[in-house]
């Protein structure tokens, strides 16, 4: 068998698609250019003085109205949070409990006031903090880097501060250490990515909040409180915790208020919102809309506050805070001041003309920001930049002039009020066109990358089909398909490092593994052009992939994707009833076609589809829900235990999970029993008979601590919280013990010798049979080959050797077994308890598809495309019932936490975590995946058989010896080989239809207004899954290859016994 080849050319074909992937990503999620300028108080951006007026000391562009600022973010604070309805009687559990607030408004109201704070998609909070400081907008793919900040080097908020000589203080989320290092006088940051904990953050910060205001020695003091966002991750807005975490925020803010001085301007804000399941980074109208308090100890506002409260993007709250507190506008900014707040108790023609005045500073930075952008990017259209510079000059000039006037005094009050509204509307206008143009343009496409990518995708596809097309084909497929590619991938690459070396440019290796990629591809159809004709009918997976060009389909693929994974299967059906493999040939007694005709197969096909649909059917009460889908209510079964009210319900979900756990390795136990592979003493043996209930028993203890550590008091909550790490810890390390074991020594074989007359029959069995199906399903012999040549050689006097061999004919689908069992299990542990169900319909589905798809079978050493394609339609349906959805509010974040109580030293063992939570059907149906191959022989003999006439013994050994199963995979190591790498191509073909799909999709539609909610995440998760499902892949053909080698290393054992 040729392990290596094989293993090499799909590891190939898998970097062939990771190239595609980066080129046609490096193209369509670039971020935005950050402009390395800063302001700084020389600028020449004042406007022209009126009625003699200067700044005062310590101020730059404006005059400083405040000397200190307290900016509370309360994580996820929602405009329903703290909007105060007395009407309602019986008010949900985040309403109404920000009292406070609505207490300072009505008695205080030209001291305070409560805006719709509006934040720019994507709502994650590294983005947001990102625009709260810089004015700015992040760019979608900065959602990547939301859990490993990179320090913001673009001109900022608190740049400006230390800059001009203001002591920041922060206290809360460690996010603001990875973006601002060193920018802070004093700070107190706690851990932010435990999403269970409500309190850590919250606690530390209120010990640390009132002294520090009292000291004086800040300012600007920055406080970001985590535990309402926390609450609604753990138990969503409307629970009783959120009530509590709300209530204490309340009495943070009164207790605040009371320690604030004269010239202190207080802040509380929220960097977003979040929707009913308490999740957030998309862009619902829930997830976007969050809340902002404005409130002075002096008059802020000239007027009282309006009915309904005005709606401010958050980008405003950067050049409002800088000029109050008399420092230069962040260079990027490109936010709308908030003018009433300089109002003051000013008269109106003042107050007015002070607004003209921060406008005019505000509408000069802006201009300044786009001038230098469009040079650098040069991105933004010319038209749109034309028109903003036409009205930045128009309103500039007439501010000019009116001041002229009203220093000569020639305007009278009415006129002078009508023009300053008028000029301050052009301003307006000026500056929120800017924002849109700005929006509309951020996203800088590189259109020939995006080509490219695309193009490389889609050739690994084409070369994904040939090749499996072409395994069996040609005797020297390996050297013409992998060797000679490969060195024209290394020449381009060595002719591409010289070219840099002598232009003396920056190498870009991205660029660099791209060309490499394409001309090994060139390589491949250099060689095999002939066979480019090729057709081949895939309905159904064309249909699926045509239609992600559709919104609508992307949105509603969770139940799109179970009904062409049904219609695939009864289409199968229908077409083995076409072709007659159903009935039984027509006799001469046989005039018409009835029941009697099906062969009993039928009936058994006919059971096994109907499961199917039943899985099928049952996998979606476990769907999670999408923001578009308005009636949609997400599933019971996702919430964990602990959410559940009713202690009662709560036992028996409890119950019914850990049984599953045991019939699930009940299940897999007497299957490997059954085909004798739980006979050995081998360590393998032994984890599988005490390992596999020792791990159910963890996870059973860990659900059950877990699912009660808020009813646990005192001492004993002390040891719940060790025990929510133990368990886990125990199930990992038990997890990778067996796969260890698996991995040294893969076989479950158990052999006996037994010496026997010369004259008698070599039996299949030791001693008498106990029942047909030990002897239909006890593996009797070590290969017929190795029997025959070991004949003469172990002969002794009158005696020869009998060798019974257990467990040889299913050695590698037992090793495929037991690694997604112990794979299953670490799975079941990522993920909330009630959804071990839904884990239980995967491997029901799973091992359904494999029958019917050995009762369809055609060729022996060759996998039809219908099975493969199933197979993935089964992984795709999987991902949306494991309670999972292709955008980021979905991403189940608890995951990175199972086993771990405080939070982590890096990003990568939580990103490994919660990958394989959010693609546990990837990870399983890839690693399974060589069971398509293997099953038929593994189910050669028929489960029952029919009464035959007597026979001779050995006419009788004759045909058992028929039956090796799984073992005549060795009679043809070539055409196992062979038969390996075409079932992974195949694999990676389907996988990479969808990616070039997808990748077609977004580059298409990337001006479509649903790009960024819809295809760009789509894109984004197709990409992941394929990356984790050509891995996984590898992996599973790779144990397949190291079982095919400890085989082969027993049977040379076998021979010098």
């Amino acid at each position: 068998m040729q392990r290596w080849p094989v293993l090499l050319f799909l590891a190939w074909v898998c970097l062939l698609f990771f190239a595609g992937i980066g080129l046609f990503m490096s193209g369509f999620l670039l971020t935005r250019i950050e402009l390395a300028s800063s302001s700084s108080c020389s600028d020449p951006l004042l406007p022209p003085p009126w009625q003699g007026q200067s700044l005062p000391p310590g101020s730059c562009w404006a005059p400083q109205r405040f000397s200190k600022a307290v900016l509370v973010i309360i994580d996820a604070l929602r405009f329903e949070f703290a909007r105060f309805n007395p009407a309602k009687a019986s008010p949900l559990p985040y309403e109404n409990k920000l009292s406070f607030l609505h207490h300072l408004t009505t008695s205080q109201p030209r001291h305070a006031r409560l805006y719709r704070f509006r934040a720019d998609p994507p709502t994650a909070t590294m983005q947001r903090i990102k625009g709260l400081t810089t004015g700015s907008l992040p760019t979608f793919i900065d959602v990547g880097s939301n859990f490993a900040t990179y320090a913001i080097q673009e001109d900022n908020l608190l740049a400006q501060l230390v800059q001009n000589g203001r002591r920041v203080v922060f206290m809360g989320d460690d996010t603001w250490e990875g973006l601002f290092p060193k920018k802070f006088f004093r700070s107190y940051f706690f851990p932010s990515f435990n999403v269970k904990d409500l309190h850590t953050v919250d606690d530390g910060i209120l010990q640390h909040l009132y002294p520090t205001v009292d000291s004086g020695e800040w300012d600007m003091l920055i406080a970001h409180f985590l535990g309402v966002d926390h609450c609604g991750h753990k138990h969503g807005p409307d629970h009783p915790e959120m009530a509590k975490k709300l209530t204490q925020m309340n009495e943070m803010l009164r207790s605040l208020v009371d320690h604030l001085g004269n010239d202190t301007l207080l802040l509380v804000a929220g960097d977003h919102g979040m929707t009913e399941t308490g999740d957030h980074g998309g862009e619902s109208e829930k997830e976007v809309n969050a809340a902002l308090f404005v409130y002075s100890r002096t008059p802020l506002f000239g007027t009282g506050p309006p009915e309904e409260p005005e709606a401010i993007p958050q980008v405003n709250l950067v050049p409002t805070v800088a000029l109050l507190l008399g420092v230069p506008i962040p260079y990027s900014n490109i936010g709308e001041v908030m003018a009433e707040l300089f109002s003051g108790d000013s008269d109106t023609v003042s107050a007015a003309l002070q607004q003209l005045s921060v406008y005019h500073i505000n509408a000069k930075q802006v201009d300044r920001f786009l001038q230098s952008y469009s040079l650098v990017a040069q991105d933004l259209p010319a038209e749109q930049l034309q028109r903003l510079q036409e009205l930045f000059s128009g309103a500039v000039e007439e501010h000019t002039q009116l001041l002229d006037q009203v220093q000569g005094a020639t305007l009278v009050p009415p006129e002078l009020e009508s023009r300053l509204g008028s000029l301050i509307s052009r301003f307006q206008v000026y500056l929120r066109e800017a924002r849109a143009v700005c929006t509309q343009s951020w996203a800088r496409f590189n259109s020939l990358r995006m080509v490219g990518g695309c193009t490389l995708i889609a050739a690994s596809c084409l070369l994904c089909y040939m090749a499996a097309e072409l395994a069996a084909s040609s005797d020297s497929f390996y050297r013409s398909c992998l060797l000679y590619p490969l060195l024209w991938g290394l020449v381009v690459a060595v002719l591409l490092g010289l070219a840099h070396v002598f232009t003396q440019e920056g190498l870009d290796l991205l660029l660099v593994s791209s060309c490499t990629a394409a001309a090994s591809q060139l390589g491949f159809f250099w060689h095999w052009w002939a066979w480019l004709g090729l057709a081949f009918p895939m309905g159904i997976l064309l249909f699926r992939c045509g239609a992600m060009f559709s919104d609508s389909f992307v949105v509603a693929e969770a139940r799109v994707a179970p009904f062409l994974l049904a219609s695939l299967v009864m289409l199968l059906v229908g077409k083995l009833h076409w072709d007659g493999r159903l009935t039984v040939p027509e006799g001469p007694k046989q005039q018409v076609l009835g029941f009697s005709s099906y062969r009993r197969e039928m009936w058994y096909l006919l059971c096994l589809v109907a499961t199917l649909l039943v899985c099928v059917r049952l996998s979606g009460f476990f769907h999670q829900c999408r923001e578009e889908i308005p009636q949609c209510r997400p599933s019971l079964f996702l919430s964990p235990l602990a959410s559940l009210r009713n202690t009662r319900a709560k036992n028996l979900f409890y119950l019914l999970c850990v049984a599953l756990l045991a019939g699930l390795v009940y299940a897999v136990r007497s299957w490997l029993r059954h085909y004798g592979n739980l006979n050995s003493s081998d360590p393998l043996v032994l984890f599988v008979r005490w390992g596999f209930p020792l791990l159910v028993l963890c996870i059973a203890c860990y659900w059950a601590v877990v699912s009660s550590a808020d009813d646990s008091l005192g001492k004993l909550q002390e040891l719940v919280q060790v025990a929510i790490v133990a368990f886990p810890w125990a199930v990992y390390g038990l997890a990778s013990m067996g796969l260890l074991l698996l991995l040294c020594n893969p076989l479950t074989v158990f052999a006996k010798d037994t010496w026997e007359s010369a004259g008698s029959i070599v039996t299949p069995y030791l001693g008498a049979p106990s029942s047909e199906v030990d002897f239909l399903h006890v593996i009797p012999q070590i290969y017929k080959r190795m029997q025959e040549s070991q004949k003469n050689r172990l002969e002794r006097g009158s005696c020869r050797a009998t060798i019974a061999a257990y467990g040889l004919g299913s050695v590698y689908s037992a090793a495929l077994v037991i690694a997604l069992t112990l794979l299953g299990f670490l799975l079941m542990l990522l993920h909330s308890e009630r959804l071990s169900l839904a884990f239980l319909l995967l491997f029901l589905e799973a091992f359904v598809l494999l029958h019917i798809h050995t009762r369809a079978r055609g060729l022996p050493f060759s996998v039809p495309w219908y099975a493969v394609i199933s197979w993935l339609l089964a992984a795709s349906q999987f991902f949306y019932s494991t309670g999972h959805q292709p955008i980021f509010p979905a991403i189940h974040w608890n995951a990175a936490f199972v086993g771990f109580h405080l939070d982590h030293s890096t990003n990568l063992l939580p990103a490994v975590l919660v990958g394989a939570n959010t693609f546990a059907s990837h990870i399983l149906f890839a690693v399974g995946c060589p069971l398509l191959l293997l099953w038929p022989f593994l189910c050669e003999m028929p489960s029952s058989q029919k009464k035959k006439p007597k026979k001779e013994p050995r006419e009788e050994l004759q045909e058992v010896e028929e039956h090796m199963m799984e073992m005549r995979l060795r009679e043809s190591p070539e055409k196992f080989s062979t038969a390996l790498l075409q079932l992974g191509l195949k694999y990676l073909f389907v996988l990479g239809a969808q990616l070039l799909a997808c990748v077609c999709a977004a580059m298409i539609l990337r001006r479509h207004l649903m790009v960024w909610k819809v295809f760009a995440p789509k894109f984004l998760f197709e990409s992941l899954g394929f990356v984790v499902s050509s891995i996984c892949l590898l992996l599973g053909i790779s144990l397949v290859m190291r079982v095919d080698c400890a085989v082969s290393t027993w049977f040379r054992q076998l021979q010098l016994r």
